[in-house]
């Protein structure tokens, strides 16, 4: 197709390398905030996309978005299933079954995650244990569950790891050690991954790619959170930002769809952070 065939028949083209269709794709933590509206935008690009998170039943927006995708594509659908990926038993049972059943898995987003602020000095091993267990442990093994299936099924996908630019800085006024330890652990685990699973093999498996994605400050039910907690929290975050505002989780959607697309092929082992310049100053 020519620019010209392109400039008078806008409709009848798109830029397929963020074409979906006919993948598969899981989301952890797809129950509601950033996990659910990066679902939404894999369905919206033709993914056939299953939820997974540790709440009995999901969120009402989850409900809002199944009717917004509702024949938005012929190929896209969007599923929920309960899992807390401590569970590593269930967690490689549940990816391994939804790959077995299509044949494939294209791509995995871990996006389960918690936040406690607690000064160092008071925090519990118990709690250390906890946000571990969740937010580098959970990650790691819904990675590596998601890697056996792609080299067991020889899918040549792509796995976002979501981490956080707390990862990278020590947020001010905002107490929260442990939390920020366990995304920095992420984003050197996606750069260890992606040089284990990245070369294909003679079988023809691998050429898998592993990125981390880090967002700065969202508005999320989390994050509203911490604002009840420290006064005046949200104030000093817009005034550290270089856009003066905090994100909201829809504008991370294009970030999943490019990550889990055709469109990052040759980006692997990579940390791609997005927060309105939080961390350029």
């Amino acid at each position: 197709m020519t620019r010209s065939t392109v400039t008078s028949c806008p409709h009848e083209w798109h830029f397929r390398d963020f074409d979906l269709a006919g993948g598969v794709y899981i989301v952890t933590g797809g129950a509601r905030g950033l996990g659910l509206s990066m679902a939404e935008a894999l369905v919206e690009a033709g993914g056939k996309v299953y939820c997974l998170d540790r709440l009995p039943n999901p969120d009402e927006s989850f409900h809002e978005a199944q009717q917004r995708v509702r024949g938005h594509s012929p190929t896209g659908s969007l599923h929920y299933g309960q899992l807390d990926v401590r569970d590593t038993p269930s967690l490689d049972s549940t990816i391994s079954s939804i790959a077995a059943q299509h044949h494939r898995l294209d791509g995995i987003v871990a996006a389960a995650g918690i936040q406690q602020l607690c000064p160092a000095v008071d925090y519990s091993p118990e709690d250390a244990r906890r946000m571990i267990d969740i937010n580098f442990n959970g990650v790691m093994m819904t990675a590596t569950a998601a890697g056996r299936a792609m080299l067991q099924h020889k899918s040549r996908g792509s796995i976002v790891l979501i981490a956080s630019m707390s990862g990278m800085i020590a947020n001010k006024g905002l107490i929260s050690p442990v939390y920020n330890a366990s995304k920095a652990a992420v984003i050197q685990l996606a750069r260890n991954l992606a040089m284990e699973w990245g070369r294909k093999r003679e079988d023809g498996s691998g050429g898998i790619r592993v990125n981390a994605l880090s967002p700065g400050h969202i508005m999320t039910p989390m994050v509203k959170k911490n604002f009840e907690e420290v006064e005046g929290l949200k104030d000093t975050w817009e005034k550290e930002n270089m856009l003066g505002r905090l994100s909201a989780p829809e504008e991370f959607r294009g970030a999943g769809v490019f990550l889990l697309s055709r469109a990052s092929s040759f980006m692997t082992g990579n940390n791609l952070v997005i927060d309105g310049g939080h961390t350029a100053w």
